[in-house]
C-alpha cells in the first residue's frame, strides 16, 4: 500500500516491539539513503492485532494479500510485487523470511495441489466480508475462550511494554462502568479518574472526552488533585 503495510508475524518470544523498531528503523535508514532525505517515514506506533491461529489466521492471510486488490491498486493479487502471494501460490521462489508451510498445509499434504487450492481460496475472497468487524477490543481476533485465556495471561503484566497496551488491558472495565455511580463528593470522583488512568490504562484524553471536561482538568486531578468542573454531569467539585 502507499501509506502502510501489513505483516503477519508469529513471535515465539515476547519481543514484537523490539522487532518492529528494528524493522522500521533499518528500512527508514535505507530509504533515506537511497532518496537523499532525512527524518521519519512511519508516523506513530504500529497497530498490533493478536490472532487466534486455528480459527482466524487463514482468513487474515487471505485478507492481507487481497488488500491491494480491494484498494484498487491492482486487479489481481499476483500483480502486487510487494506481496507474499506469488511465493505462497508457487509462482516464484520464497524470500528467506517467509514461512508458508502452515498455510499450504491447510489445503493438503502435497505442495502442487495445495498451491492450486490456495489460489482458489484467495480468489473466492475478493468480494468477501470485512474481517476487521471480528476484532474485539480493537486488538484481539479470536473466540471467547481464547480471550479468557489471554485475560488470564496478561493479568499482572499491565506494565509490560512488549505487550500492546490495548491487549494488556483487554479485561478492564469500560469507562461507563467505572463512572456509573453518581459522585457524592470530590474525593470519589478524583479517585475514579486516577483509577481509570493509573490502574486501567485509559489515557487522560479518553477520560476527559467521556466526562465532558477539558484534558488539562483531568491532568490536574491525576497529578495534583486540584479542583475541577465536570460539565457532562453538571457537577462542580470544590
Amino acid at each position: 500500500m502507499n501509506n502502510h503495510y501489513h505483516l503477519i508475524i508469529e513471535t515465539p518470544d515476547g519481543n514484537l516491539s523490539k522487532g518492529m523498531r528494528q524493522l522500521n528503523g533499518v528500512y527508514t535508514q535505507q530509504f533515506n539513503q537511497r532518496h537523499h532525505r532525512v527524518g521519519h517515514i512511519f508516523q506513530g506506533r504500529y497497530k498490533a492485532i493478536l490472532i487466534q491461529k486455528e480459527s482466524y489466521l487463514l482468513e487474515v492471510s487471505r485478507y492481507v494479500v487481497l488488500n491491494p486488490v480491494r484498494a484498487k491498486a491492482v486487479k489481481r493479487p499476483e500483480k502486487w510485487q510487494w506481496s507474499s502471494y506469488r511465493a505462497t501460490a508457487g509462482m516464484e521462489k520464497s524470500h528467506p523470511c517467509l514461512t508458508k508451510d502452515w498455510i499450504l498445509q491447510q489445503f493438503g499434504a502435497k505442495r502442487g495441489p495445495a498451491e492450486n487450492k490456495y489460489r482458489e481460496f484467495v480468489d473466492a475472497g475478493i468480494d468477501g466480508k470485512n474481517i476487521w468487524n471480528e476484532v474485539k477490543g480493537q486488538s484481539i481476533m479470536g473466540g471467547d475462550e481464547f480471550i479468557e485465556k489471554l485475560i488470564g495471561y496478561v493479568k499482572g503484566r499491565e506494565q509490560t511494554k512488549e505487550i500492546p497496551k490495548s491487549q494488556r488491558y483487554i479485561g478492564r472495565p469500560s469507562l461507563s462502568e467505572l463512572f456509573k455511580k453518581e459522585a457524592s463528593d470530590k474525593k470519589s470522583w478524583e479517585q475514579g479518574i486516577k483509577e481509570a488512568v493509573e490502574k486501567y490504562g485509559y489515557s487522560q484524553k479518553e477520560v476527559a472526552d467521556y466526562l465532558g471536561i477539558h484534558y488539562a482538568t483531568v491532568s490536574r486531578v491525576v497529578n495534583k488533585g486540584e479542583k475541577w468542573i465536570c460539565k457532562k454531569q453538571d457537577l462542580t467539585l470544590l
